[in-house]
């Protein structure tokens, strides 16, 4: 830790970058290892866990931890590329400890953990300084505004009890900046326990994008664990694509189920989609591309294509049909594309502009075709037509991606992912050392070795 920085709340190291000695990222830092140890007697933290490129988490040990300073950590340089594997022994501190109830040992008086303090003192880092608020309201439950203290953490006791309904509140202020797919990432990692805990903390929206980040399994595992009203909401929140996709891996009563809970303008599209094969351009379309008339201009495309929401493959082009506009839609004329929009004046009409050149896909194309389709054309979004002409949805690149990668892709390493960053390969090579990453006591700079990560 930097000269004159005695200690440092964990809530102000989510996320903050990890730099070797050079100055180059290593990556991101997701959560605190530490083992909690009895009597009160503080938990040593024994690493940190660091995104690095591929989203793949790896173990820090804080030996190679050399500074803690304006919102970044800096390493000596030598990083285990093995994938983290938490150890039974071991808790994460942001993902188990925050919004965890603990009881004051003097008093019993319950309280929330809001943030925990680490210190280092010498070569051994601890957890000295629990942040939390205290009291109860009316029926016991914990007050929504407490009084907020630091302490120490002798004077707490309960953190080592299992806890059934822990909340989220504090954990997800820790990540609120996280984009869908990196906040999906953070639940992906944790127990299933939390995994639903925090999942019932997010409102529906934020619940919906997360869950079309996340890999079917997960999906199926968290949708499961709400109640069916709350199922089809966030059903409703996603894109219908992804929907129809996570209600494929649900047995066909309970699929069958939640649509006829879904209020039925949300739910048709979804039916629709269900129709077709997977690995079909029907079955990896969104039904929700950007359809204007003919008779609209430049500008009123400009205007839908400016909407946040949309991703930037839908956002690429419009398509122009004549009315309705709601897909299925009347019959399709062409497409204008987002850099078209750009060289024409605002009041330029669409309709003597559309590129009708460009043959639509089939929805019964394969994805093979589909792909073709993309790169030949340099395309990041295709229309899907069916033989009479209406416009059924567009099929993007992201879609298709999710198809071509491997099921596990969120789990796959990168190319290098077996080396090291910016160090010697000797403990990747070394047959003792367990999977999961190095131990945090490997000498450092030449020293003597302080014992074998995990002692108390």
């Amino acid at each position: 830790m930097a000269t004159g920085a005695s200690r440092v709340f964990v809530s102000h190291l989510s996320g903050v970058q990890v730099f070797d000695p050079n100055g180059d990222q290593v990556g991101r830092l997701r959560d605190v290892v530490t083992m909690l140890r009895t009597s009160g007697v503080p938990p040593r933290v024994l690493g940190l866990v660091v995104e690095v490129v591929g989203r793949r988490r790896i173990f820090l040990p804080m030996t190679r931890v050399t500074g803690v300073e304006s919102g970044q950590v800096i390493t000596t340089g030598v990083v285990n590329m093995r994938r983290f594997e938490q150890r039974p022994t071991e808790t994460l501190v942001l993902g188990e400890l925050l919004d965890r109830r603990v009881r004051f040992r003097d008093t019993g008086e319950e309280a929330t953990v809001l943030d925990v303090g680490l210190v280092r003192q010498g070569r051994e880092w601890t957890i000295d300084k629990v942040f939390v608020r205290r009291g109860k309201g009316k029926g016991g439950a914990l007050r929504r505004r407490g009084d907020t203290l630091t302490v120490e953490w002798s004077t707490l006791t309960g953190f080592s009890v299992a806890e059934e309904a822990q909340g989220a509140a504090n954990l997800l202020a820790t990540f609120e900046q996280l984009r869908p797919a990196d906040l999906a990432n953070v639940l992906h990692h944790l127990s299933a326990k939390r995994r639903a805990e925090v999942a019932a903390a997010l409102d529906d929206d934020r619940l919906a994008d997360v869950l079309e980040e996340l890999p079917d399994d997960d999906q199926v595992e968290i949708l499961g664990k709400l109640k069916d009203e709350r199922a089809a909401d966030v059903l409703e929140a996603m894109d219908p694509d992804d929907a129809a996709d996570l209600l494929s891996e649900l047995p066909d009563a309970d699929a069958e189920r939640l649509l006829a809970l879904m209020e039925p303008a949300e739910a048709e599209p979804v039916r629709r989609l269900l129709t077709y094969p997977e690995r079909t351009a029907g079955g990896m379309m969104t039904t929700e591309p950007i359809v204007l008339e003919p008779d609209e201009t430049v500008a009123d495309a400009l205007a839908r294509v400016r909407n946040a929401d949309l991703s930037p493959a839908l956002a690429a082009q419009v398509y122009v049909c004549r009315p309705p506009t709601e897909t299925p839609t009347g019959r399709y004329l062409g497409v204008v594309h987002f850099q078209r929009l750009l060289r024409d004046p605002p009041f330029t009409l669409l309709g003597s502009m559309v590129d009708a050149d460009l043959q639509p896909l089939p929805p019964d194309a394969a994805l093979p075709l589909v792909t073709s389709f993309l790169a030949t054309y340099n395309m990041v979004a295709a229309p899907v037509v069916d033989e009479d002409g209406h416009l059924l949805g567009s099929v993007t690149v992201d879609d298709v991606l999710d198809h071509l990668l491997p099921a596990d892709w969120r789990e796959s390493p990168p190319s290098n992912g077996s080396a090291l960053l910016n160090g010697s390969s000797q403990e990747a090579a070394d047959p003792g050392r367990a999977p999961g990453r190095a131990g945090v006591g490997e000498a450092r700079d030449g020293g003597a070795t302080e014992g074998p990560r995990g002692g108390g």
